[in-house]
């Protein structure tokens, strides 16, 4: 009689449990979630049911030559290496039509880079680049191991040279000029608040000619002066277009920024074949 009361459970366990929906979730963006297959709102990435545990990834940057100097061609080779077997990764999703991201930021934040370097048949990626500035360079590798979750690493590289000694991030909330286009910045609240969402529009004139840059309507990297936080993000509504707000485009993004102090906040929007990078100095509070 025990036997069969065992068997009884078990087979209402696992019914139950087949019953149980799957949740489908964005491995870039969390907290967006479905209950069937699709693509995010927010990044357009693919849905997955259920996503692994966070594992993170290291990267093993080398310079060729060893010395990086200002203002001389310097070959930079990453190698992504998976901590759980410690051995090379050598498959990636593709996210935002390329494999790898990298973004260098220079220590007095007036240099900053968006660059995609390609991999070669061992798994290792290159990029050749010229530095302007001597001084400490941060290095953020943005990937999607297959298998993994998608990856935000932060490195360090040492320009030699003359270094300038930095003048200090102030804040500029003022309109900024890309290469074809005006980018204004109107944020909500009016002051950003650490651990709070703040929402950030982008009014964008002309709004003529505008077109979605690496699959997303903007890319967003905000850096906190002391170059400790890093955050990559994508608009808020993800595929929408951009809105006409009666005075140019509009496009959202949304951000919590970490701590309070000086966030230099670098977006890129693309108009007529070419891309606009624009920057503005967001002064975040501590929240009372």
């Amino acid at each position: 009689m025990k036997n069969w009361l065992r068997i009884l459970a078990v087979f209402f366990f696992v019914l139950h449990a087949q019953e149980k929906p799957v949740e489908f979730v964005c491995p870039m963006d969390p907290d967006i979630r479905s209950k069937g297959p699709g693509k995010c709102t927010r990044c357009g990435m693919k849905l997955e049911a259920g996503i692994p545990d966070g594992v993170a990834f290291k990267v093993r940057l080398s310079t060729a030559p060893k010395a990086v100097v200002a203002g001389a061609d310097v070959e930079l080779t990453m190698e992504v290496i998976d901590p759980r077997k410690s051995v090379r990764a050598k498959r990636f999703e593709v996210v935002h039509e390329r494999l790898f991201h990298l973004f260098l930021v220079s220590e007095d934040l007036q240099f900053f880079a968006h660059e995609h370097p390609q991999v070669d048949a061992a798994g290792l990626f290159h990029l050749r680049v010229r530095l302007p500035r001597a001084g400490y360079y941060r290095a953020l590798y943005d990937f999607y191991p297959v298998g993994a979750t998608p990856q935000m690493v932060a490195g360090s590289l040492f320009v030699g040279g003359s270094v300038v000694p930095a003048a200090g991030v102030k804040p500029d909330l003022a309109v900024q000029h890309g290469l074809n286009l005006d980018v204004e910045l109107v944020t909500e609240p009016a002051q950003p608040l650490a651990g709070q969402k703040t929402m950030m529009f982008f009014r964008l004139k002309p709004g003529v000619g505008l077109e979605p840059y690496l699959g997303a309507w903007g890319h967003m990297l905000a850096v906190s002066g002391d170059l400790v936080d890093a955050v990559h993000t994508h608009p808020a509504f993800g595929d929408d277009p951009p809105q006409d707000d009666g005075g140019g485009k509009r496009i959202q993004f949304n951000l919590i920024f970490p701590r309070s102090g000086i966030y230099r906040v670098w977006v890129q929007f693309q108009r007529d074949g070419k891309v606009n990078t624009v920057a503005f100095n967001i002064p975040v509070e501590e929240l009372r």
